[in-house]
């Protein structure tokens, strides 16, 4: 049986089983509206440095959890969970780590084997070493699927923005079983630079133990 925290942690570990090999993803034939929207994104990404955020979450089981989301480019990101929600997601110093303090459970993966890393980098660069998939359009919605171009069984990462002006509004992590996590954003507010000890992962089990 699968614990219904496992399915919300997997996705967002980027599937840490690994499937042996995956096919290499088919790249989506550009048209110049699209090279000028990809080129709109790479100039937005970059230049969100660092914001702060409500977050809600929907796991592939549709259970949905909400919090508080800080992200510093590149590299840091860090979800807090409101309760009663057990979990802790922190992104940086090359690491991502997945908290669930009920089972006292840790997860801990290279930042740079996730989808997520593409939106982390430190100079996001939709080619070469990102492969875009499809892009999308309704009015007023831009939307871009993208893998690692070496490793997409890592899974892919769909950006979903609103149009005119260009905002993040969610994404979409799909692991190598094709299971979806949706990640909306609402409330966001420039902020940083944070402190670095905010993406630092400390387990509060030895705190805790600290203060006894």
């Amino acid at each position: 049986m699968i614990h219904r925290r496992t399915l919300l942690a997997t996705p967002l570990l980027a599937c840490l089983a690994r499937p042996a090999q995956a096919s290499a993803p088919a790249a989506a034939k550009l048209s110049a509206q699209d090279q000028t929207d990809l080129t709109r994104v790479e100039g937005y990404l970059n230049g969100m440095k660092a914001i702060t955020a409500r977050f809600l979450q929907v796991a592939p089981d549709g259970a949905v959890s909400q919090g508080n989301a800080w992200l510093q480019r590149p590299g840091n990101m860090r979800f807090e969970y409101d309760k009663p929600a057990p979990y802790l997601m922190v992104a940086g110093f090359g690491s991502f780590v997945f908290y669930d303090s009920e089972l006292n459970q840790t997860t801990s993966i290279p930042l740079r084997t996730t989808p997520l890393s593409i939106l982390l980098a430190e100079k996001v660069e939709l080619k070469g070493d990102v492969t875009v998939t499809n892009i999308d359009r309704q009015p007023g919605v831009l939307q871009v699927t993208m893998v690692r171009s070496s490793s997409p069984e890592d899974g892919s990462l769909t950006l979903v923005f609103a149009d005119q002006p260009l905002a993040l509004r969610q994404w979409v992590v799909t692991d190598g079983q094709h299971q979806e996590t949706t990640v909306s954003l609402y409330d966001i507010e420039p902020g940083g630079p944070f402190p670095a000890r905010m993406f630092e992962f400390h387990d509060p089990r030895l705190q805790d133990n600290r203060q006894n």
